[in-house]
């Protein structure tokens, strides 16, 4: 395992005991919590590099825990990356990716399957109390919503926060340019669900974030003597932004940054939450993004950092995220440059937790659990860059090639490319350099992984694919 230790000489001596791995059935399984945000970028925190947003709950959280560099998300768009999360299976496998419409929307008539194994329900098996609270984005019928999916209650918004747009209202994509244009709430639909009842419509979406943070106490509070899963999908800081009116223009990082900044205030309350309630040495929680920033707006879509592109791409930019496990006395601390992935928190948690993940149906998720409690190497050594129901491109070790790719910035455009291209991703983080052509052995390997890989998956639409990779 590679892992770093950062700045720990003021961390308690409990912090860094790490039980042992198997647990004994009598103790109390640990508490899950994962804090998910819309569109962050990998730039977009202090902790990964950011100069202009501070945020200290999130440095911290890295701090006492381990901070992931090279942690991968499903799909670089919302609906198969959050579907990714729950099932611990590539969207293709769920049926929530398509090549016509990329995500849901209010008048999609789908959801995630039922049929679907979801982490909140293998935890259930466990008698864990479970709450999804803020964006869903899995389905907006009631057959979808997340009681029906493994969660006992949810508070939050159906699908993105720019959905629904009142007629007539301003196009957002004309002010991306103003950094601190600062929309109106009132011009956007967007429903409040609890459990499956509309309770408020439009929400207010200045006040959002801290609702969704306040509802999530009350959960952890409520479940002081259980085991319990809660999932936070902040809607932030997908476009529009909003932010509490004590927050804006707080940041030095304009709108943006203030949302980001209230974000971390919000991860900040959930572990001071954790602390008070005697739970922190028994919970494990993961903050993280569910793809890369949206670029095409400008000062109100964040930053990639080093990294090539954003949202909607399978350039690194659009599927690589900003992770952090926290977990005092499970998740021993450090910088961790191992390959993770969304997939892998389904397996994760079983093993943690003694559950049992779906054993009829392929899975994509490994296990961390050793990674995240210091000893050994972690599992994962490629990944599969799937958008829109095809495989655009596959990393191996440190080689990554590329199939297909869509324009970095406008990704709702396809860039055909005449031969697949490689990047070596530790020498070239930005993917700044093709060197197919140095190193055909390499391209030659991947493609039979790409094969492979696509022989093992459900997706018809891939069948030309095969063909043409098997014959080349």
């Amino acid at each position: 395992m590679k892992c770093y230790p950062l700045v720990v000489l003021f961390i308690l001596s409990s912090v860094c005991a790490i039980p042992a791995l198997a647990r004994n059935e009598a103790e109390t399984p640990p508490n899950f919590v994962i804090i998910l945000c819309d569109d962050l970028g990998y730039g977009d925190l202090s902790s990964f590099g950011n100069p202009s947003i501070k945020t200290p709950h999130l440095d911290r959280m890295a701090v006492e825990g381990q901070k992931w560099s090279q942690f991968y998300v499903a799909s670089p768009v919302c609906t198969p990356s959050r579907a990714g999360l729950l099932t611990g299976r590539y969207p293709i496998r769920n049926g929530m990716t398509s090549a016509d419409r990329v995500v849901l929307f209010p008048d999609s008539a789908k959801g995630l399957p039922t049929s679907e194994v979801t982490i909140a329900e293998i935890l259930k098996e466990k008698d864990y109390a479970t709450a999804m609270v803020g964006k869903w984005h899995l389905g907006h019928l009631p057959e979808f919503l997340p009681i029906n999916q493994g969660f006992d209650s949810y508070y939050g918004i159906p699908y993105s926060n720019d959905m629904d747009r009142i007629e007539g209202a301003p196009n957002y994509r004309l002010k991306a340019a103003d950094p601190n244009w600062y929309p109106d709430t009132e011009n956007y639909n967007v429903p409040l669900i609890q459990d499956d009842k509309v309770i408020e419509r439009p929400v207010d979406q200045n006040t959002l974030t801290r609702r969704l943070t306040e509802r999530s106490v009350e959960f952890i509070r409520a479940n002081e003597n259980r085991p319990f899963f809660l999932y936070l999908a902040h809607p932030q800081p997908h476009i529009p932004l909003f932010v509490h009116p004590d927050s804006l223009g707080k940041s030095m990082g304009s709108l943006y940054g203030d949302v980001i900044e209230e974000i971390d205030w919000s991860v900040g309350t959930i572990l001071d939450t954790l602390h008070e309630s005697g739970l922190a040495t028994n919970t494990v929680v993961i903050f993280c993004s569910d793809n890369g920033p949206w670029l095409s707006f400008k000062t109100h879509g964040g930053s990639a950092g080093p990294l090539r592109a954003g949202k909607g791409t399978t350039f690194e930019g659009g599927q690589r995220v900003p992770a952090i496990f926290w977990g005092p006395g499970i998740v021993k601390p450090g910088m961790v440059t191992e390959m993770g992935s969304t997939l892998d928190l389904m397996t994760t948690f079983a093993t943690l937790a003694g559950a049992k993940v779906p054993s009829d149906r392929k899975m994509d998720s490994n296990d961390l659990s050793k990674v995240l409690q210091g000893g050994g190497s972690g599992p994962r050594n490629e990944f599969h860059y799937w958008t829109r129901a095809e495989l655009h491109a596959v990393r191996s070790g440190k080689w990554k090639l590329h199939l297909k790719q869509r324009e970095p910035v406008n990704y709702s455009k396809a860039v055909e490319l005449a031969e697949p291209e490689l990047y070596d991703l530790v020498a070239d983080i930005s993917e700044a350099h093709n060197v197919a052509a140095d190193y055909p052995e390499v391209v030659a390997e991947l493609l039979e992984k790409v094969a492979a890989h696509l022989a093992d998956t459900s997706d018809r639409a891939s069948d030309q694919l095969v063909e043409r990779v098997t014959k080349n």
